[in-house]
């Protein structure tokens, strides 16, 4: 029972980030399932459902055809979504059943990619794990399937990995891209947000990769090893108010900050100090002495002990009855979605 949550609400899981990844990237999203988990991404986890278009599916399948996993039913329904939508490229993206019946994911993709005659990829989520290892596995699939050779090299470019809305809490990239275009760039774009398949296609033409999550640190290794790109991994911008908030607090010695790790590591640096703690990927080359990963409630007891100061998403602190320091708010999508 060591994993079961009392006090902290459901954190996004993987299959979520898999569809917070390809969201806004003009394909066909088929969540493999046989009902619900879809209705978990559409109203929890993906705030942009009523502000942008897009083809995100559930697949429907009856149990039995789910239990006895009948692919032909998945890939049938796949082409006539299609067909009726006409759409660059189709995503099969996986939950607990498929991963409990061992879903040939590669037999899926072929018998799509032969059915509709578009590229097909599929992120074998299970479920179980959280957003940002689905995240992490929608990012490779994507650059490996439709990056392009080499292109020459645009000065003054720079591309984001890693800015989805469960990392940055951002529905639009406004932000992102003010902050990187300060840094002395004429043109940036977020993969996956307000940008569709065409810079993933033409990634290697940009000067910079800047990557703002751990979840794109896969992808960003795999882009500097095949083209040679200059990947950098970057604090994750933060809204410009809330930065004045935290320029304003009074020092504090023994500071907790919880987010994903890059976001608390770009708070670290606006207050000029603290410890970096995350329920979620904790990305070593980017770690500082003292940062933690937190397994579960009980482990977040246990090393949130002493610290005077916590900032953080305010649902956490229900996991914290005795905490008696200061709490300062720090929203973070994947944990409380609209809640807060």
């Amino acid at each position: 029972m060591k994993k079961l949550l009392r006090f902290i609400s459901p954190l996004a899981p993987d299959d979520s980030g898999a569809c917070s990844v390809l969201y806004e990237l003009g394909g066909i999203t088929v969540i493999c399932d046989a009902g619900g988990c879809a209705g978990n991404v559409c109203g929890f986890d993906e705030p942009r459902w009523f502000t942008k278009k897009s083809a995100l599916l559930s697949a429907g399948l009856r149990d039995m055809d789910a239990i006895l996993g009948r692919d032909d039913r998945l890939v049938a329904k796949l082409a006539r979504a299609q067909e009726q939508l006409g759409r660059a490229f189709t995503a099969v993206v996986g939950t607990p059943v498929p991963a409990v019946i061992a879903t040939d994911y590669k037999a899926i993709e072929r018998m799509a990619e032969k059915k509709t005659g578009v590229h097909c990829i599929c992120v074998p989520c299970d479920g179980t794990k959280l957003y940002d290892k689905g995240e992490e596995d929608a990012y490779l699939a994507l650059f490996k399937r439709f990056a392009q050779d080499k292109l020459p090299t645009e000065k003054g470019t720079a591309a984001v990995i890693g800015a989805t809305p469960l990392n940055t809490g951002f529905a639009k990239a406004d932000r992102i891209t003010e902050v990187i275009k300060a840094e002395g760039f004429d043109e940036v774009k977020c993969i996956g947000l307000d940008s569709g398949l065409d810079e993933i296609k033409n990634i290697s033409r940009f000067e910079k990769v800047f990557v703002t999550a751990p979840s794109g640190m896969k992808a960003g290794a795999y882009l500097k090893e095949r083209f040679g790109l200059d990947v950098t991994a970057h604090g994750c911008p933060i809204p410009k108010g809330y930065e004045d908030k935290l320029k304003a607090l009074a020092p504090a010695e023994k500071t907790l900050i919880i987010h994903q790790q890059f976001t608390a590591n770009a708070v670290r640096e606006i207050i000029g100090g603290g410890v970096c703690g995350t329920f979620f990927k904790l990305d070593e080359s980017a770690a500082q002495a003292g940062d933690f990963h937190i397994a579960d409630e009980e482990d977040f007891a246990q090393k949130a002990m002493g610290f005077e100061r916590i900032i953080g998403d305010i649902s956490l602190k229900r996991a914290l009855p005795d905490f008696g320091g200061e709490w300062i708010d720090l929203p973070h999508f994947a944990v409380s979605g609209k809640m807060f």
